[in-house]
């Protein structure tokens, strides 16, 4: 589908910005830097974008959007829910490196920073939190269903363990400026779901 200008110009500013938003922040990021970093003057910004906060929750969506795709294309390498799990926790004993030139986790970053700051960014973090959850909770329940995870496993419970587990991760890897937070971390994960999940027979 061929884009229009004004399209294209909306997409430019969004995929400039992203970085800068989710790096510095929604109240750090100035309109003054918006400009700089597109080499667009305050009116062109303001014609594409009804404000700066609709700037902000596009460009979260921009990376978010670059997460999920690579967490699918990792996912997609397994033929099964374990082999899935396992991939995704694969996926995310990289992220620190494959997050940097995005400054940071999406997720992790934007969250923190709106949280009593920005009611609509919060909003929309929680959102694509429980939408992830969601969906790790199917691929379990896909392996309920298969025989291939144990049947008692609480699909929705595990998933939002799992997460928590990766983003306190990623929380603790950042912050330490230590990426054995993140290794050992995905490391016991795996063996969770190996052990505890995995309905051996």
């Amino acid at each position: 589908m061929t884009l229009t200008k004004s399209e294209r110009t909306s997409r430019f500013i969004i995929e400039t910005t992203a970085p800068i938003f989710n790096r510095n922040g929604y109240a750090a990021t100035s309109m003054s830097a918006i400009t700089e970093a597109t080499g667009l003057t305050k009116g062109a910004i303001y014609g594409n974008f009804k404000n700066k906060e609709e700037l902000a929750i596009e460009a979260f969506r921009c990376n978010v959007k670059r997460v999920l795709q690579q967490v699918r294309e990792y996912q997609e390498k397994g033929s099964t829910p374990l082999q899935k799990l396992l991939l995704i926790v694969d996926f995310y004993s990289k992220y620190s490196d494959f997050s940097r030139e995005m400054g940071g986790c999406p997720i992790l970053n934007i969250g923190v920073d709106s949280n009593h700051q920005n009611e609509k960014l919060l909003h929309r973090v929680r959102s694509i939190i429980r939408k992830i959850e969601r969906s790790l909770a199917d691929i379990i329940e896909e392996g309920k269903s298969n025989g291939e995870l144990k049947k008692d496993l609480d699909a929705s419970e595990s998933a939002r363990q799992m997460f928590s587990m990766i983003e306190g991760a990623i929380f603790m890897s950042l912050t330490m400026d230590d990426s054995s937070y993140i290794n050992s971390t995905m490391d016991m994960l795996k063996h969770i779901i190996r052990t505890e999940w995995h309905n051996a027979q």
